[in-house]
């Protein structure tokens, strides 16, 4: 996943330079890595190299000064995993800092794209390629980050353990599995989520640290019927009952929420919104989520609505069997983004109540997502990601944000790991292809990125 979670994309005046540090050796690996990496076709189904590229990326660790025993690499299924630990001095028990990422990318067919999706190319300053931002680039840079803290002789006082998964992308197997093994942490840090916005003409706008995502949630509404010969229309037809719930699912209005991540998010947003109104409705919202009128506003803008609470909204729709007769059945899928807090069952009790007929059943349907909360912001963490932002621009706001899709770390808060999005990328919405055609990320963000992983991760593992 690679989503934005900010609440608004206000433009910011200020601007900054690169702190005049490198890595020339580390940047010189994160390239070769990114490009190998974007070759090994690592999508679920036959032909899947996630197991070749998670070898691959074992040897390039071992051969970075990692023990060979301390970098596992297991098949599961069609996919796999890896695990590597950085030992530290574990000093007074200290619990390992983890780290996460996938290895997968979502399908890409070479016929739609203008280059080939599994052959790196660089034009105009960009690296494109399926997996390009989605997200063998974060991959990349922080393995390649791992290995000149390894070159620096780096001793860490607690372990440092990556995990990468295998399947983030479809049935996360591959992550239930890494967190059933490796819950017992001080927190975890999610590379496939946060990072900053640029605006169109390149300046800073706002960073943010994703400390909680929505849960997904499908749910199935049918209506059965004996149906009959079209030739004599009664009562009731399938079909129209479901569309009768369809429109009370419209305009129902889900409550407002807000937690820690979300008050301080529109808090952040409300300071940097040219929109007088729009700022005011996010101040007043984030003091109070019942405020109807506020929340009126914000949610009248499709980028703001997912962060007010939970939404529902229908996706799909099957009805019918034939053109001369009555329907037998009719069903519709509910798309729902759970705001953390609320359980699946809590909303499928919501949309009983809202369908108002017990002719229409309201189904959940099990796709493998768990609910997680929202982590608690870490003062300590906060500090050092802005220390490491604002080493390159300084004074952009850094606010915790709330992701409206799923990743690896809602299975890791699901066990009680505080889990926290925190790539470095800053980019423009318009260089945003994540899981489209002709994917790319420039690669004027891979020294700065380097810098930034080595203050962040070394400030945590002291």
């Amino acid at each position: 996943m690679r989503v934005a979670g900010f609440a608004v994309l206000g433009l910011l005046a200020a601007s900054g330079a690169a702190r005049a540090q490198s890595n020339p050796q580390a940047e010189a690996q994160a390239l070769e890595l990114l490009k190998r990496g974007i070759a090994f076709r690592t999508v679920a189904g036959p032909g899947n190299q996630t197991f070749d590229y998670a070898t691959y990326l074992k040897s390039t660790l071992v051969a970075g000064g990692f023990a060979a025993e301390d970098v596992r690499v297991e098949k599961l299924g069609d996919t796999a995993y890896l695990v590597a630990r950085y030992r530290g001095t574990a000093k007074n028990g200290a619990k390992p800092i983890l780290v996460s990422g996938h290895m997968d990318v979502v399908e890409a067919k070479p016929a739609d794209w203008e280059r080939d999706p599994f052959t790196p190319v660089i034009e105009n300053g960009y690296l494109f390629g399926r997996g390009a931002s989605d997200m063998k680039y974060d991959l990349s840079t922080f393995l390649s980050t791992l290995s000149q803290l390894k070159r620096e002789g780096y001793m860490p006082g607690r372990d440092i353990v990556v995990l990468l998964s295998g399947d983030e992308e479809t049935a996360m197997k591959t992550t239930a599995a890494l967190a059933n093994q490796y819950h017992e942490a001080e927190l975890l840090l999610n590379l496939d989520g946060g990072g900053g916005e640029l605006d169109e003409n390149g300046k800073p706008v706002i960073f943010g640290v994703e400390g909680a995502e929505k849960t997904y949630g499908d749910y199935e509404l049918s209506v059965t019927n004996p149906g009959g010969h079209s030739s004599a229309p009664r009562t009731p037809n399938a079909i129209y009952q479901l569309a009768h719930a369809l429109e009370r699912l419209e305009t129902y209005q889900f409550p407002g929420q807000v937690n820690d991540v979300t008050k301080a998010s529109w808090e952040a947003s409300a300071a940097q919104a040219k929109d007088p109104k729009i700022a005011g409705a996010m101040r007043r919202f984030a003091a109070n989520p019942n405020d109807l009128e506020a929340r009126a506003v914000l949610r009248a803008d499709p980028g703001l609505i997912g962060q007010t609470g939970t939404t529902c909204v229908a996706t799909m729709v099957t009805a019918g069997h034939a053109s001369n007769a009555l329907p037998q059945r009719a069903a519709a899928t509910v798309n729902c983004r759970i705001f953390p807090g609320t359980s699946v069952e809590q909303v499928q009790a919501t949309l009983t109540q809202i369908v108002a007929d017990p002719e229409v059943k309201v189904r959940y349907v099990d796709t493998g997502t768990v609910a997680s909360d929202a982590s608690p912001v870490r003062a300590d963490l906060m500090q050092l990601v802005r220390r490491a932002v604002h080493a390159r621009f300084k004074g952009v706001p850094v606010v915790p944000v709330m992701a409206a899709g799923a990743s690896d770390s809602m299975w890791f808060r699901a066990k009680g790991v505080p889990s926290y999005g925190i790539s470095p990328i800053f980019m423009k919405s318009s260089d945003s292809f994540s899981h489209g055609l002709n994917e790319r990320t420039p690669l004027s963000e891979i020294a700065p990125s380097i810098v930034y992983y080595k203050t962040v991760v070394t400030g945590l593992a002291k």
